[in-house]
């Protein structure tokens, strides 16, 4: 598949972002950040898109690292065939 714009070719999808209220929001914030990009509103956004998934991936990486680190560190809590109970209550 090749871009609908002439002289452009690519085989990635394009996206058209209107700049709302908060999408300009977040460019005006983005510029203060990156003011040296001030004036390329779609490098700005590119980076808002980076940063976030780089934040997104940090944060899905903690909640692993939590989830080992507290694994099985409290024994007891809960009475022998707790879970098979619960799971008897479950619809088929």
């Amino acid at each position: 598949m090749w871009c609908y714009t002439p002289g452009v070719p690519t085989h990635h999808p394009r996206h058209t972002v209107t700049e709302t209220d908060e999408v300009r929001q977040a460019l005006d914030i983005a510029a203060r950040r990156w003011p040296h990009d001030r004036g390329r509103r779609s490098r700005l956004l590119m980076r808002v898109v980076r940063d976030w998934m780089r934040g997104e991936e940090g944060r899905a990486e903690r909640h692993r690292t939590g989830i080992l680190r507290t694994s099985g560190t409290m024994p007891g809590v809960f009475p022998a065939g707790h879970l098979d109970e619960l799971r008897g209550e479950w619809p088929e």
